[in-house]
This record gives C-alpha cells, structure tokens and sequence, in this order.
C-alpha cells in the first residue's frame, strides 16, 4: 500500500479499477490490521484499490478542512469524534442520514454518533472509542477487604477509597485536580453539561445546580489522593505515579496499565479494571467518550465505493477484529459480548454505553484551547467559592462559543 499525499479516488481508465484514497490516522491501526483489512476488502471487491495514506495529528485540523474545500479530496477521512461539527460547518462533508440504517446506526454508541451529527443530519459514521475506567491494583484492594464487584455506586466508591488510604503512605486514589474529562462524566451523572444552547447560540453551563454537584464529588474524591491540584493527568504522567507509589488506584485509559507494567515489571498480574461507578446500580458512570468517526467527502470521485469501504469497516466483523488488534471499544452496543474476554475493553464497553461527548458546536475547540474549566477546577480545590468559580468559567465558555 502507497504511503502518499493528498488526492482523490479515481479510476485507470474506463475499464480499470477505482481507487480509494483513504486517510487514517497515525497509531489508530495497526499495521498488522490495516493490511489484512485492505487485502480482504480488495479480494471482495476486485474492482476497488485502497491507498491508505497515514496521517499525523499534529495539524490534522487545517489539513481537513482545506482538503473538503478542494476538488482533489480523499474519498474517506477519519476525524476525532467532536471534529465533525467543525468540518460539517466548513461544508464539504456528504450527508449519510439515509445511509444509518444500512450502517447498522439504531445502536451506535451515543458517544461517537451524537456528535457525528449536525442539525439532525449524520456526517460522521462512528468508527471507534476508547473512554476512561478505573484501573486498580488487585493486590491493595484485596489487602483493604475491597471487592471492585461491589463498587457500583459512586457513594460505595468513596467509602472504598477512604479505606484504601490505610495503611500510611497510601493513596486510595491518584486524581489530578485538572481532570476535566473525569469531572465531566461527574456532571453528565447529575443532568448537567458544560454548556448548552442558548438561543441562537451557546452559553457555559459550570455553574447550574447540576454542575455544582458533580464538581462537589469530584472535590470528595480528589481529596482521597495526595494528586496536585494545579495539574491534570499529563503533569506529572499519572501512569508513572501510579507505577513507582503505593497507588490504588487511578482513572484512565486501560492502555495505561500496560504502560504501568512497562515502568514497574512487579506489577504484573496485580492490576485489574471496573468502570466508573454510577450514581445508582443500574447505571454506569458516565464517560468522555474519546474515539474516531468516517467521513466521506463531498468531493470523493466515487461516493459508493467510499461507502461500501465505510459500510465493512464499521461493520461486525471487522469491528471485532479491531478491538481486539488495539484494544478500543466497537461502535455499537450489541458487539459488547465480542469484546468480554479482554478486562479493559469489556470494562470500557460498559462505560462507553453511557458516554459523552463535548458540546456539539463547532466552537469548542476555542475552548479546549484556553480551557478555563480546568482553571475552575483548580480555584475550587484550592478554596475558591464554587459558585463564583463556576460562574467566572462559565462566562469564559459563553465569549468563547460566541466568537
């Protein structure tokens, strides 16, 4: 397969075949998968060749919305999840709503299809998500009498991490002040959100009574842990902390753990994951929901067999497969049971079935960019009145959503 720039589907001629360029993005597959996907789906589509070209994060943005302005667009792009709006906005994305049903949508994840839609219509096919667990060592939680079964309530959660601070010198939890992720699926459990529409346009939303109380947990359980309050999960690598200290656990990825293992060999077969408990039983915590959606460009030379490309990769098989080559979440709850053997992603699975994702606005960006939440976060931890705080965040979120 041909590594190359930008440029369209095309055909060889009237009797050649058509060939799909394709962009996806760096470590989203491996290798390994990408062949072996490319080889089947050639091999059931002779008329079809498939040049993925691998592309880096770091400027993806301007890279994207330049190709759907051309006439020499890819003929299916991956982007983030929460990336869609902004390009539908930019135009040049193909309108997919009469396609969910023959992609199988009625049970997307909520978390990869609500923010791949705009105004009611379907731009982005959902590919794949990852969210956040806890991960736990096995070895404290069984020293402290603590059955991660039982913790299936937030208020069972703090209880159990309270008495995972014994003996002296443990941390029940490592959770930086800064993270914002956590702190929204916190939110998301109380009926509150980041922001909302107002309007014609958007408003913060921090300081609603709703929001008010998740950060409230999110304060009971950050104070469980010794994590800085001024510093999210990247300062200092919060796998490394959890990796060198008596550490019980932290909220992350469940990649994280074998990064973990890497950094400290002792910890092998002492680490194990749940998801992120609920406010009752019945219901997971609610989760960021992190991942990739497929978008066909308006500009594809060849809008069908851009589809059936979309339609086999999001499809059942390869789904599976893919899970299972990078340990990510399929996109749709029925393929849950798929995943089961694997602790962490059948952990995420759970989670991903009540995730989230950002404010569906092309604006958020401008947000993440300044992201006064996490300077809210930081005010109430250290003192500040959460009000106050949360109202100050909330008119830094409105001006920036309102450009």
């Amino acid at each position: 397969m041909a590594l190359t720039a930008c440029g369209g589907g095309s055909s060889d001629g009237d009797d050649g075949p058509v060939t799909l360029d394709v962009w996806l993005m760096r470590d989203s597959v491996s290798q390994e998968f990408e062949e072996e996907f490319v080889t089947a789906f050639e091999d059931a589509h002779p008329g079809i060749d498939v040049n993925v070209q691998i592309q880096e994060w770091n400027g993806i943005g301007e890279r994207v919305t330049a190709a759907l302005a051309s006439n020499d667009a890819p003929d299916v792009i991956e982007v983030g999840n929460t990336q869609v709006a902004q390009y539908a906005a930019s135009g040049g994305v193909t309108d997919l709503t009469d396609r969910v049903a023959d992609l199988g949508g009625e049970d997307w994840l909520p978390g990869l299809a609500e923010p791949g839609a705009v105004d009611g219509r379907q731009y982005g096919i959902p590919y794949y998500a990852a969210n956040r667990v806890v991960i736990y060592r096995t070895d404290l939680f069984e020293a402290a009498g603590v059955d991660p079964a039982e913790l299936t309530t937030r208020d069972a959660w703090l209880a159990a991490t309270e008495r995972l601070n014994e003996p002296e010198g443990q941390q029940g939890i490592y959770l930086p002040g800064q993270n914002w992720y956590a702190l929204s699926g916190f939110i998301w459990d109380e009926g509150g959100d980041l922001a909302v529409e107002a309007g014609d346009g958007w408003e913060g939303a921090l300081d609603t009574p709703e929001a008010l109380a998740g950060m409230d947990f999110y304060q009971q359980l950050q104070a469980l842990g010794e994590g800085p309050r001024d510093s999210d999960e990247a300062e200092p690598p919060q796998v490394e902390v959890f990796a060198g200290s008596e550490v019980a656990q932290i909220i992350a990825v469940p990649g994280g753990a074998n990064l973990a293992v890497e950094r400290n060999p002792e910890l092998e077969g002492k680490i194990g994951f749940f998801p992120i408990p609920g406010k009752t039983p019945d219901t997971p915590g609610a989760v960021f929901t992190g991942g990739s959606d497929l978008i066909i460009p308006a500009a594809s030379q060849d809008p069908d067999a851009a589809f059936t490309f979309v339609e086999e990769l999001t499809g059942d098989r390869w789904q599976v497969e893919l899970s299972r080559a990078m340990s990510y979440v399929p996109n749709r709850t029925s393929l849950a049971d798929e995943v089961a053997d694997d602790p962490g992603v059948a952990a995420m699975a759970v989670g991903a079935a009540n995730g989230q994702a950002t404010p569906n606005t092309p604006e958020w960006a401008a947000v993440e960019a300044e992201n006064p939440i996490k300077d809210y976060m930081t005010a109430v931890l250290t003192g500040s009145d959460p009000a106050e705080a949360a109202r100050e965040a909330s008119e830094v979120i409105t001006r920036a959503l309102n450009p």
